[in-house]
């Protein structure tokens, strides 16, 4: 029997500015996720979790919670993006210009804009992305961009195999 590895993301030396990652898991927001998006994050708003309350804003449904689709859109570009990093160092110029309602999916790509060398530590470097979210109609719904500390080659903590 041939054991082949399996997708490990990448490491530092790996990115390329102008690369584009098309992340390839999309998302099916459910009722469920936001309503427990909502109390777990303690969210009051009403828009939220009050069908009732939705119904007579100018949405006439409830929104999903704005982080819960940072969180998710974070989440899918983790595989191409951030499975080496060593700490995000943040996310900067979120951007959310279309509500997220429940039953769309969400897809997500990111573009690599910026590498450089980390200045204090000689086993990782820096990477900033630009990540951009859409529904299953194509229209943009988060942008941000992020900047990870991402281990370069050699240095990425081993996982454990199996026997």
């Amino acid at each position: 029997m041939v054991v082949k590895k399996g997708w490990t993301g990448r490491v530092y030396e790996d990115f390329e500015v102008g690369d584009v990652y098309e992340h390839p898991l999309g998302r099916t927001v459910l009722p469920v996720d936001n309503s427990w998006f909502t109390l777990l994050t303690q969210n009051t708003n009403p828009i939220h979790f009050d069908h009732h309350y939705a119904s007579q804003t100018e949405f006439r449904k409830p929104l999903v919670d704005s982080t819960f689709t940072l969180a998710l859109v974070t989440g899918q570009s983790v595989t191409d993006v951030s499975q080496n990093v060593m700490a995000n160092l943040g996310w900067d110029e979120v951007r959310l210009p279309n509500p997220v309602f429940e039953g769309d999916t969400i897809y997500s790509r990111s573009e690599v804009l910026e590498t450089r060398e980390s200045k204090s530590r000689p086993n990782v470097g820096i990477v900033t992305v630009k990540t951009t979210g859409f529904n299953q109609k194509g229209t943009t719904v988060i942008e941000f961009r992020r900047t990870v500390m991402v281990y370069k080659r050699g240095h990425v903590p081993t996982r454990p195999q199996a026997q």
